[in-house]
């Protein structure tokens, strides 16, 4: 069933609402195995965003939260805001989900590391290090996934050549 653009009815949510879920689940956990295995041994750092949610938390509201809380925070965020940013890019743009998926990503990564870092006291896109180019990648990727998988849900079609 294509996704269309149209004002959503309460069918189209009920088709869409698990299609974000499946997506946004499946592009997180596609996150968390690059981030703990793939990220230290193409960049050296594990990618720990739970600590960005922290400091967050910390800075905006005085709290002190757990690591396992963060986890989940940033976890149960990524896996809805981020199908959410790709939908909102394909269907503002009409681009091919996996192309969203790219410029949705992209934006993301910037606004992590880009306003969110510098926001609790690190540097500029943390000095373009090992860890940012490794955010680059998780960040694009995941999203690359979670377009994937609307791709297979709504039938987007390859061009034929």
């Amino acid at each position: 069933m294509p996704l269309q653009s149209s004002a959503a009815s309460s069918h189209s949510l009920r088709v869409l609402l698990p299609a974000v879920v499946l997506a946004g689940v499946v592009g997180e956990l596609a996150f968390e195995a690059y981030a703990w295995f793939v990220s230290p041994i193409l960049f050296g750092p594990v990618l720990e965003p739970a600590n960005l949610v922290i400091a967050l938390t910390s800075k905006l509201f005085g709290l002190s939260i757990p690591y396992s809380a963060a986890f989940a925070i940033h976890f149960s965020v990524g896996a809805i805001a981020f199908p959410v940013a790709i939908l909102a890019v394909h269907l503002m743009t009409r681009l091919k989900f996996l192309i969203a998926g790219v410029v949705a990503g992209v934006l993301l990564w910037y606004i992590a590391q880009g306003m969110l870092a510098p926001f609790i006291g690190r540097s500029f896109m943390m000095d373009f290090g090992a860890y940012t180019q490794s955010s680059f990648v998780g960040h694009v990727g995941m999203a690359i996934v979670m377009a994937l998988v609307f791709s297979v849900l709504f039938g987007e079609r390859k061009a034929k050549r």
